[in-house]
């Protein structure tokens, strides 16, 4: 019975230390999947940052062409403005205008030289010109 029992306890060891090696190497896998995990969470970390960087860098160029958008629409509506005023200051440009308006209107060149004091020539050429 004692050599039993002492072929038991070291069946019983060599079970325990191969179940110990078995543990051993699947601890070394678990330890290398997370040191990968590990890794491609840093990396990740790091595109992520990239992205928020540039994401930023768009913004500010978004809110800067914003910007000048403004300044140009502003620009435009003040010229707009001092064209419009200075057509209406020149007696000239009126009656080019009020020309214009008529040869829409479907106006001959006679009417034209009567109402708008044109040239013969100048009210034929708006005419070819504008004519629809």
């Amino acid at each position: 019975m004692g050599d039993e029992l002492i072929i038991g306890a070291l069946v019983l060891v060599i079970v325990c230390f191969v179940l110990m090696i078995l543990m051993y190497k699947q601890m070394q896998k678990l330890k290398s999947k997370v040191d990968a995990v590990t890794v491609l969470l840093k990396e990740s970390d790091r595109q992520r940052e990239a992205v928020k960087r540039e994401l930023q860098e768009l913004r500010s160029g978004t809110i800067g062409m914003g910007r000048r958008v403004v300044e140009i629409e502003n620009n435009l509506t003040k010229q707009s403005e001092k064209l419009e005023e200075a057509s209406q200051q020149d007696p000239q440009a009126k009656l080019y205008s009020r020309a214009l308006k008529m040869v829409e209107l479907g106006a001959g060149v006679e009417e034209l030289v009567t109402e708008c004091e044109l040239p013969k020539a100048e009210a034929e050429l708006l005419i070819r010109l504008h004519r629809k």
